[in-house]
């Protein structure tokens, strides 16, 4: 009998023929790239953003779009799509309290689309599909930053073009940071370390291939653009931002010493109460915050963060830590019981000072079904039955209501994942499969996985703006091939 990631394998592939030509598919199999050792190019870190002008309550930036020949294999220069000559995009660190507004310039020959993914902003500024930047042009987005602390990212979300403008190089992160959380005992400068993980296919020139849903041909790890990179660490306390901007990769991060990391917050910000963890599921779009702790690590040992969910044996180790010299770090830190060793804290070991967060804020009114298949017939990823339309309106949201969504991944035949985002709001997982999420899982989410079968219950209140905003699978080659609806919220009568 088939296992089921024997089942993934032919239900991926059953469905990129279906979809895809022969002739395409095939060309994309057979082209080697060049080989790069594991661990023999240095981490880099994406540049820091700096606003070409501030004022009392607000930081202005320029960006620009445009096509950037970069290296990215060791002496090989790759063309790619870039905000600012950089791949992945600058970091963008941004306070509660301040407004970010950027003034993105599209140097692209087609219309472009920028979206802040996990934040709360009004839909001129959302990056909608069918909202694009015309070639030559300028888009102002406003961001209020009126939300909770919180790793998020933006990314090219132009309808139809998003899947393969990603995979290209069109995304970066977004840090939001809140002043009160500020007292906290975290890491921070050089300590504090977004790392954006995604999955890429090199001809034998060096250039990215793109052939849609063709997850089980993109052979090489890419962490802040780097091939399996190495990173040089101190005998420190580190906080990672793990951010899967892949389209199609699946990542259970582990570290190969077997030693526990603590996660400390998900994709909408903190957990209301951090926990040890040896296994980390991060599917594309999905981020993670933990704390790894270097301090007792003797110098010039080599940890690997490494995959456990990998399909291959090459894709399994992703990032060397080399652990430097020098003396521990003696700064206070967050006091949790049993932590770094293997125990997971219980959920009543409230943390004084620790931000607390309220997931449900009202009672839910209404509740909604979204189906998510690969129809067979047309060879589209849809929800209930239906490809996107841009002028059709998914479901009507009056403000300030509280709904669940079941979610059902009804793929089981074919043995295809799916993740569900929904743009403007944070939502808690309630249960799956009847069976309660667990706390570090539930909330705060905007993306949600799927495995075949699944059936997921959301909850989500929608009290913050007026307006149409898109759900739809963030696997983006999914939901660049039609896998996308959309919600509006409108007055309450």
């Amino acid at each position: 009998m088939l296992n089921r990631r024997d089942a993934i394998k032919l239900g991926s592939v059953a469905g990129a023929a279906l979809i895809f030509p022969t002739k395409q598919l095939a060309s994309a199999l057979s082209d080697d790239p060049p080989e790069v050792r594991p661990f023999s190019v240095p981490l880099s870190i994406p540049p820091v953003l700096k606003p070409t002008r501030s004022t009392a309550d607000t930081d202005f930036y320029d960006m620009r779009i445009a096509e950037t020949e970069l290296e990215i294999l060791p002496g090989i220069r790759t063309r790619t799509l870039t905000f600012n000559g950089s791949f992945p995009g600058p970091t963008i660190r941004a306070q509660r309290g301040r407004n970010t507004v950027i003034r993105q310039f599209n140097g692209l020959p087609g219309p472009a689309t920028v979206h802040l993914h996990g934040a709360d902003v009004p839909p001129s500024s959302d990056g909608h599909p069918m909202d694009p930047i015309a070639p030559g042009q300028a888009r102002v987005y406003r961001y209020p930053n009126d939300q909770r602390a919180a790793t998020l990212w933006y990314h090219d979300h132009t309808h139809h073009l998003e899947g393969e403008r990603v995979y290209r190089g069109l995304s970066g992160a977004y840090l939001l940071s809140d002043p009160v959380d500020a007292r906290l005992p975290l890491p921070s400068g050089e300590f504090d370390v977004p790392l954006i993980l995604r999955d890429a296919k090199f001809d034998s020139g060096g250039q990215l291939v793109f052939v849609p849903d063709d997850f089980l041909n993109r052979p090489t790890i890419l962490v802040n653009g780097r091939p399996q990179p190495y990173f040089e660490v101190k005998r420190k306390l580190y906080r990672l931002r793990l951010i899967n901007g892949s389209n199609l990769e699946m990542f259970k991060f582990r570290l190969s010493t077997g030693a526990p990391f603590l996660q400390i917050a998900s994709d909408g910000g903190f957990l209301r109460v951090p926990v040890a963890r040896h296994e980390i599921d991060v599917w594309p779009a999905e981020r993670a915050e933990v704390l790894v702790d270097f301090r007792s690590v003797p110098p010039g040992t080599a940890i690997a963060l490494q995959n456990a969910a990998a399909l291959s044996e090459n894709k399994r180790d992703i990032l060397q830590f080399r652990v430097g010299g020098g003396a521990s770090w003696s700064k206070p830190e967050i006091a949790i019981p049993g932590w770094p060793r293997a125990r997971v804290p219980s959920a009543r070991e409230e943390i004084p000072g620790w931000p607390s967060n309220d997931p449900l804020r009202g009672r839910a009114t209404k509740t909604r079904r979204f189906v998510m298949r690969l129809d067979l017939g047309s060879g589209r990823f849809v929800i209930n039955d239906k490809g996107f339309d841009p002028d059709r309106v998914d479901a009507t949201i009056e403000h300030g209501s509280t709904e669940i969504w079941e979610i059902v991944n009804d793929d089981v035949a074919l043995g295809i994942q799916h993740t569900m985002h929904l743009h403007l709001v944070q939502f808690r997982v309630l249960d799956r499969n009847g069976r309660p999420e667990p706390a570090y899982d539930a909330y705060p989410k905007d993306t949600v996985r799927l495995f075949p079968g699944d059936v997921v219950r959301i909850q989500a209140t929608f009290d913050s703006y007026l307006g149409r905003y898109p759900f739809h699978c963030h696997f983006l080659d999914h939901a660049t091939h039609s896998m996308m609806g959309q919600f509006e919220v409108v007055p309450r009568r």
